[in-house]
């Protein structure tokens, strides 16, 4: 390997962005030069580009026009409202004010692109890998994982093309700038990211969970028609939600998450790299070699990542498709390791504590392995292969009353594995980095943990796009009416879709749970910086002073009213489209109880689509600006009691908030998403015909719809907007309280 010296480092971070970016472009190109399939098929395809394309251009100016006006008052806040100081790294209000904003600006388009570029793909993809599934299992599989391939590869090199470039930029205009105070003046990139992630996961969840409820509610519960049946005058609007919610939303989330770790890893870095050099303990690399490992270690996690997408493929028909996804996957964690091992030999060596490389190498193999542990446990709770989904749909056989009862109970009980396997990461990277030798390590070694977890983020991201573009192309081959063989093919696709979907939430909850961990440390020594302590100066959180308490129970409360607020939402459209599609069905036949359809019958599918889109702009504003508002105005207000309680105080009363909104946030997401995916797949257990499937016989010879079946399918409803709505929401929401205290630490003291 070359010397570490500036130059050497970030041409090699560049040079992996732009090689990430280059093979998604290929990757692009790939998909789009499939086949698009019959004109019924372009139909119904030119239908859902169109939805959700006019969806996100609608979505996309309201959170710019937002991003705008916060963007402002971050500059005014900062450069007017705020009195220079002497700790502050740069030499003025305005400069730090013009730092901040700008990297904020950057992180919110950043954000829009990549959610964009990934949903622009899986809308196109969609028809390829339904006219890709006319030909063979194999070829329908690479088109649907390539084109998400194209979303997870723009998102994490953007992200790092993004953090990289912020970081050169000031460091050639703000020579003077100590470079571990570097990353304070970027840290509103992670900030911008985060923001236009939560108004994205917010809008687009509520948008694809209405959609959603509204045609199984009345298309298989009251009309007793298929999944995706052309009569259903709302199953476009679903189609189209599955790219607005999964696709563009997960793409902004995990943006973000990869922007906000980078920034929070290069903070805590800095720390560890000083307080070597004061020690005598200098780095062979320098403070800015260490600082610059997680960038360099994110590049390494593209390479993986590459590799992982092209070795996906099928061996013959009769092979399961997750069994070559799961392949593809380990392939990308089995290369992350060693690439991890070279980055930290690299960069991390220390001639005063020759060992401690390899211990922060083995931090970051923890990481690796608890993604794996986390991918595992969902598998346990959200498939019907396992007894947590079984016990559910045996619920069924009762009433909706006991399936929803059984679906809370596996939803509680979710948390303890997940929660267990994130202590075990922490305390062993912790005690791993400590035991280096080195101050400050043990902080640092949690910090290498988050990097490992997210180091086949791109590959992850590829597997949860793959799942909304195989339930649209299963949706286009049932409603253009394609033979039974091909929908099989489809089925099969979208059942795994589904999966690498609950797997991916549990992924993205993980990693927001370590990554939490990383940006309060980085939260409280940046609030050290700010107030002049040195970087062994203690500063605790401590409950017992009231005023911090209140912090922590204004934490716990944000919380509940986000997740009453989306899901809230949800069911007030989801109500609008049930009346929507009932007003369509009011005047049509029945025969026992089954709606009997004229063979002339023509849904009205753009009016469900315009109400469903009105209602998810409306609803998505008020939980998004209480998540950025309320750490601001309690940072800014609790400020009345530093002459009672000190100086730190106002940034304590965050730090709490931060603190117990964290926890209770991650074990909230458990709960909504496994709960949901659980709920989801006992319907789908049903459907493959246990407890009696979909239509059961009287004794007289009558064919009724399945009680049992019907009550599966309330209880999918129910957990629909917790496992795409709130659920998804709050990993953002944890992320962004982090990223919007570090922004605005400053204001609090």
């Amino acid at each position: 390997m070359p010397n570490p010296d500036f130059a050497n480092l970030i041409t090699l971070v560049f040079a992996s962005s732009l090689a990430g970016l280059g093979f998604a472009a290929w990757l692009a190109r790939w998909v789009l030069a499939k086949d698009t399939g019959t004109p019924a098929m372009r139909k119904i395809s030119d239908a859902i580009k169109q939805g959700a394309e006019a969806f996100l251009r609608r979505q996309n100016r309201t959170i710019l026009l937002l991003s705008a006006i916060f963007a402002a008052l971050l500059f005014v806040g900062y450069g007017l409202l705020r009195s220079h100081r002497e700790f502050d790294p740069v030499s003025s209000s305005l400069e730090l004010a013009g730092w901040t904003t700008l990297s904020f600006v950057l992180g919110a388009l950043c954000s829009v692109c990549a959610g964009y570029v990934g949903m622009w793909v899986s809308i196109r993809a969609n028809i390829r890998t339904a006219a890709a599934a006319c030909l063979s299992l194999n070829e329908a599989l690479q088109v649907s994982l390539r084109a998400g391939g194209v979303s997870g590869m723009v998102v994490v090199a953007m992200s790092l093309l993004g953090v990289a470039g912020l970081f050169v930029l000031v460091k050639l205009l703000s020579p003077n700038i100590d470079l571990v105070k570097i990353p304070l003046l970027i840290v509103g990139y992670g900030f911008g990211a985060s923001f236009v992630a939560l108004f994205a996961q917010v809008g687009g969840g509520i948008y694809t969970k209405a959609a959603d409820v509204g045609a199984d509610l009345v298309g298989k519960v009251e009309a007793g028609i298929p999944e995706d049946d052309p009569r259903n005058p709302a199953v476009i609007a679903d189609l189209v939600g599955d790219n607005v919610g999964d696709c563009a939303g997960r793409g902004a989330d995990l943006f973000e998450s990869t922007a906000a770790e980078n920034i929070g890893a290069m903070i805590l870095a800095g720390s560890l790299a000083l307080g070597a050099e004061k020690a005598g303990l200098a780095f062979s690399a320098g403070i800015l070699g260490v600082m610059l490992f997680p960038l360099v270690a994110r590049a390494f996690g593209i390479i993986a990542s590459m590799v992982g997408i092209l070795s996906v493929r099928l061996h013959s028909e009769d092979q399961e498709p997750m069994q070559a996804l799961n392949r593809g996957y380990f392939i990308s964690v089995l290369l992350a390791m060693p690439l991890f091992a070279l980055a930290a030999h690299w960069l991390l060596d220390n001639p005063a504590a020759p060992d401690a490389w390899w211990h922060f190498s083995l931090c970051g193999v923890i990481g690796v392995l608890t993604s794996v542990a986390f991918v595992f446990i969902t598998q346990y709770y959200t498939e019907y292969r396992y007894r947590p989904v079984q016990a559910i749909a045996a619920a069924s056989t009762t009433g909706a009353a006991t399936n929803i009862i059984e679906g809370t109970a596996v939803g509680f009980e979710c948390t303890w594995m997940p929660t267990l396997a994130m202590s075990i990461a922490l305390l062993s990277s912790y005690y791993l980095g400590a035991s280096s030798g080195l101050p400050h390590a043990g902080l640092f070694g949690t910090a290498v943990a988050t990097m490992g977890m997210l180091a086949t983020a791109a590959y992850i991201l590829a597997m949860d796009s793959f799942g909304p573009i195989t339930d649209n192309a299963g949706g286009i081959i049932e409603m253009s009416e394609q033979p039974a063989e091909i929908r099989s093919r489809t089925d099969k696709l979208d059942a795994i879709g589904n999966t690498t979907k609950a797997l991916t939430k549990g992924y993205a909850v993980g990693s927001a749970g370590l990554a939490a961990f990383l940006l309060f440390q980085a939260y409280m020594d940046e609030i050290k910086n700010y107030a002049g302590l040195d970087a062994a100066a203690e500063f605790s959180v401590n409950l017992g002073k009231p005023v911090v308490f209140v912090g922590a129970l204004l934490g716990a409360m944000l919380v509940f009213v986000f997740c009453s607020l989306t899901i809230r939402a949800v069911g007030t459209a989801a109500k609008s489209i049930i009346e929507e599609v009932r007003r369509q069905y009011a005047d049509l036949p029945r025969l026992n109880d089954i709606i009997q359809f004229p063979a002339d019958f023509q849904p009205d599918y753009g009016a469900c689509v315009d109400i469903v889109t009105r209602a998810a702009l409306r609803n998505m504003i008020a939980p998004g600006l209480l998540v950025v508002l309320t750490p601001i105005a309690v940072g800014l207000s609790f400020k009345i009691f530093i002459d009672v309680e000190g100086k730190l105080i106002a940034a304590e009363s965050v730090a709490a908030l931060l603190m117990v909104a964290t926890l209770v946030g991650i074990l909230m997401a458990l709960y909504l998403n496994n709960a949901g995916g659980a709920w989801d797949n006992a319907k789908k257990y049903v459907e493959t015909g246990a407890h009696g499937g979909k239509y059961i016989t009287t004794a007289d010879g009558k064919t009724i719809k399945n009680p049992t079946h019907s009550a599966a399918v309330v209880g999918d409803t129910v957990g629909d907007p917790f496992k795409d709505t709130a659920g998804p929401s709050l990993h953002v929401l944890i992320k962004l309280l982090a990223t919007v205290t570090l922004v605005m630490a400053p204001l609090f003291l």
